[in-house]
């Protein structure tokens, strides 16, 4: 991808429309990313927590796709011209991405493991550089912070309810992605449950009611529809 202006990791939250705008959410989950990749590939990693790590990287990179491709890649469609093509192409990264780990998932054994782990890591580092090289920075051409801010606002809340793990059936674009992929959001959110009672399973469980609440809310509007 080209990018048609200077790339949102170098630019301050000044330039980006704030602290709380959609740039700036996008920035830290990235560099969040990158440090749990970072971390995964070290080798001075304790014993047992490469899956725990592992499995932290994906619940955040699958939670984040799915707030893009429902609230971002849509405006940006709206707004730039070449949106079209450019948001195609990120989503046929996220498709290959979801199919590698669902690959994963389904082969825990498999000697290869560790090589399609990173090359999981590969295709999630080259999404980043073109959705901050490219992509986001037509965002900031068309917004002002204030829409920047209200749309930071719209993903954060998608992401809260989103698919933590890979489901490669379900589509890239909505509304087909929020009707298939919202209720299965509740059952990531059941595997996704500490074992114990404490208060990491106290959260998990009231993302899991979220997640069904807005689940029943899709199916409502479409319903209505």
């Amino acid at each position: 991808m080209t990018a048609p202006a200077v790339s949102i990791s170098e630019q301050d939250a000044d330039a980006l429309g704030g602290d709380d705008s959609i740039l700036m959410r996008q920035r830290r989950d990235h560099a969040r990313l990158d440090a749990m990749m970072n971390r995964c590939l070290s080798e001075d990693l304790p014993p047992g927590e490469l899956e725990a790590l592992w499995l932290d990287v994906v619940q955040l990179v699958f939670r984040h796709a799915f707030a893009e491709e429902t609230v971002l890649w849509p405006l940006l469609r709206r707004v730039s011209p070449d949106g079209e093509e450019l948001t195609r192409q990120v989503e046929e990264e996220h498709q290959a991405i979801n199919d590698l780990v669902a690959r994963l998932e389904r082969s825990p054994d498999d000697p290869r493991r560790a090589e399609w782990i990173q090359e999981a890591f590969a295709l999630i580092r080259q999404d980043i550089r073109d959705e901050e090289d490219a992509l986001l920075p037509r965002l900031r051409t068309a917004f002002d912070d204030r829409k920047l801010r209200r749309i930071g606002a719209a993903w954060e809340a998608v992401r809260a309810t989103a698919p933590t793990r890979p489901h490669p059936g379900v589509p890239r674009r909505p509304p087909g992605n929020a009707l298939r992929g919202v209720p299965l959001s509740a059952y990531d959110r059941l595997r996704d449950l500490a074992p114990d009672s404490g208060p990491t399973a106290r959260r998990a469980s009231l993302a899991v009611t979220g997640a069904l609440v807005a689940a029943a809310v899709v199916r409502a509007a479409r319903r209505r529809g």
